[in-house]
C-alpha cells in the first residue's frame, strides 16, 4: 500500500484520484462534478472507479488481511521491511501505538473510498436510470463501514459529500448508529439490485451479496433472528463446489459457490490489476516457491493442527514447506489458495491471476447454523469435505457444542481468507483462543487506535479509543 497523507479532511472531502495502488480507474471527468454525473453512462464510469477501491481495501497488507487474519491464531508475520514493528504489533497484540503506519493508511483508504461512494449516491439520486448503480454504491459503502465499525468501534459516519469546514465537525458516531446506516444501505441495495444470475458484470454487487452481508451484520450485532431471515433468502440458491481445491482456480473464477468476488486480471489486456497474494504470502526471501516472497500471513501450527485427519481442505490451504535448490527441505508452512505457478514476474512480484472470493455459499451455511443452532447447515459443509457429521459417530469429541463446532469449522473452511479474527470476536471466544494459541496472547486487542494524526488535527471532536489513552 502506498504512503498516503493522514488528515481526516483529505480523506473525507476532496481527494478522488490516486486511490488505487494498482490502477486508478476514476474517469478524468470525475474531477469536475459540474460536468459529470449527468447521465447513466457517467454513473457507470464512476462506479468503475468505486469498484477499483476494492484493490486497496483488500490489498495483502490491507485491514481485512492483517486485522482479519494476522491478528488471529491462524497467521504470523516474518516480513522484515522498514515498518516491521507495525506488522509485529498487530501480529503479537502488543505495542500497537496510535502512530502505527498501517492503521493510518487503512483509515484514509477507507474514507477515500467512502467519499467516492457518497458522491455517486448523492449525484445518482438525480440521474435517470441510475437506481441500480446507486444500489451498488450503497452495498459498497455498507461493506466498508462494516469493516470500520468492527475494527475501530465508533467512527465518523459520513454519508454525503462534505466541504472542508463540514469535515471538521464530524465526531465519531456511536457504533449502533453506524450499524443502523449499514443495515439501511444493505436493505436499499437488496431492494434494487438483481440476483447474481443477472449481475451487471462479473464482480458487481447483487441482491444476493447484500442479503448475505446483512446476515453477517446481524450476527455480529447479536440479532440471530434477523440474520436467519436474510440468510434463508439465499439458502439453496447457490451450491458448494464439489472439489474444494478448485475454488480459487484461475479456470474456475466466479464459480457456482461464489456470491461476491473481487476480480483480478487474466491477461495483460485486462482493465483489472493482477493479484499479489501469492507473492506476498509465500515464505520470506524463499527464491524458490516464488521469485522472492514477502513472508506475510504465514501459517501457524494452530491452523495446521486444526485440520482433522483426512480433511482435504488442509492441503488445499497449506503447504508444509518447500525444497531449496540444493534439495534441502525447509519446514515452513504457507498458504497455497492463491497459488499461480505460471504467473509472470515483475520486479520479484508474481502477477497472479486468481480472484478473491469475499462471500461464498459455505459462509451462508455456517452462518445459518450460527443463527439457528441447527447443525444441518454446518454438516453440508462437512459433507463436501467427506468428514463425519456433527452429532454422528466419528465427529471430534472436543467440539462438543455448536459454538465450538462453528469455531472449528470456520477455521478450517475459511483458513487464511481474512475471516478468523472477525469470527472469533463474533462467537465470543477470541480471548480464550488467543490465550491458548501458539502466540500466547494474554490480552487481545479488539479495537484499533484512531490514527494519532486524525486526533491531533481536531482533538476537541475526535476522541481516542480508551485502550490507547494514557
Amino acid at each position: 500500500m502506498k504512503k498516503l497523507s493522514y488528515f481526516l479532511v483529505a480523506a473525507l472531502a476532496f481527494t478522488t484520484t490516486g486511490c488505487s495502488d494498482f490502477l486508478d480507474l476514476t474517469p478524468p471527468s470525475d474531477a469536475n462534478e459540474g460536468t459529470f454525473y449527468k447521465t447513466k453512462k457517467d454513473m457507470e464510469s464512476a462506479m468503475v472507479g468505486a469498484y477499483s477501491t476494492l484493490y486497496d481495501i483488500w490489498d495483502p497488507e490491507g485491514l481485512p488481511s492483517f486485522y482479519g487474519e494476522l491478528m488471529s491464531d491462524n497467521a504470523y508475520n516474518t516480513n522484515t521491511a522498514g515498518n516491521s514493528a507495525d506488522y509485529d504489533a498487530l501480529d503479537k497484540h502488543s505495542n500497537l501505538v496510535t502512530t502505527n503506519t498501517l492503521v493510518e493508511e487503512w483509515w484514509e483508504t477507507y474514507y477515500k473510498a467512502i467519499f467516492r461512494l457518497n458522491t455517486i449516491i448523492s449525484k445518482g439520486a438525480n440521474v435517470a436510470g441510475a437506481e441500480q448503480l446507486v444500489g451498488e454504491a450503497k452495498f459498497m459503502r455498507a461493506f466498508y463501514y462494516f469493516d470500520m465499525v468492527r475494527a475501530w468501534g465508533d467512527v465518523p459516519l459520513i454519508i454525503k459529500p462534505v466541504t472542508t469546514a463540514e469535515a471538521y465537525t464530524y465526531a465519531r458516531a456511536p457504533k449502533d448508529q453506524v450499524y443502523a446506516q449499514i443495515i439501511q444501505d444493505l436493505k436499499d441495495a437488496s431492494a434494487v439490485l438483481p440476483a447474481k444470475s443477472a449481475e451487471r458484470f462479473k464482480g458487481a454487487a447483487t441482491s444476493d451479496a447484500a442479503n448475505v452481508l446483512l446476515g453477517k451484520v446481524y450476527l455480529t450485532m447479536g440479532n440471530k433472528e434477523e440474520a436467519k431471515t436474510w440468510l434463508l433468502k439465499e439458502y439453496g440458491k447457490f451450491s458448494l463446489e464439489s472439489d474444494y481445491s478448485k475454488l480459487w482456480g484461475i479456470s474456475n473464477k466466479n464459480c457456482k459457490e461464489s456470491i461476491f468476488e473481487i476480480q483480478f486480471a487474466e491477461t495483460s489486456s485486462s482493465s483489472q490489476p493482477y493479484s499479489q497474494y501469492w507473492a506476498m504470502f509465500t515464505p520470506l526471501d524463499n527464491r524458490i516457491v516464488t521469485a522472492w516472497g514477502a513472508g506475510e500471513n504465514q501459517v501457524t501450527d494452530d491452523l495446521w493442527n486444526a485440520f482433522e485427519a483426512g480433511d482435504p481442505r488442509r492441503d488445499a490451504t497449506i503447504a508444509d514447506g518447500y525444497h531449496t535448490s540444493k534439495g534441502e527441505f525447509v519446514p515452513t508452512r504457507y498458504c497455497v489458495k492463491w497459488k499461480d505457478s505460471e504467473a509472470k514476474v515483475d520486479k520479484l512480484r508474481e502477477l497472479a491471476r486468481n480472484n478473491f472470493i469475499v462471500l461464498r455459499y459455505a459462509d451462508v451455511l455456517l452462518m445459518l447454523t450460527e443463527a439457528t443452532g441447527d447443525a444441518k447447515y454446518l454438516n453440508e459443509v462437512r459433507d463436501r469435505a467427506g468428514l463425519p457429521r456433527y452429532g454422528e459417530a466419528g465427529y471430534p469429541a472436543q467440539y462438543n457444542n455448536i459454538t465450538l463446532a462453528l469455531q472449528h469449522e470456520y477455521q478450517v473452511e475459511f483458513g487464511m481468507e481474512f475471516q478468523r479474527w472477525f469470527v472469533l470476536q463474533r462467537l465470543g471466544t477470541a480471548a480464550e483462543v488467543m490465550k491458548n494459541c501458539g502466540k500466547h496472547v494474554n490480552t487481545p486487542i479488539y479495537l484499533l487506535p484512531i490514527p494519532q494524526k486524525v486526533v491531533d488535527q481536531n482533538p476537541s471532536v475526535i476522541k481516542q479509543n480508551e485502550f490507547y489513552v494514557k
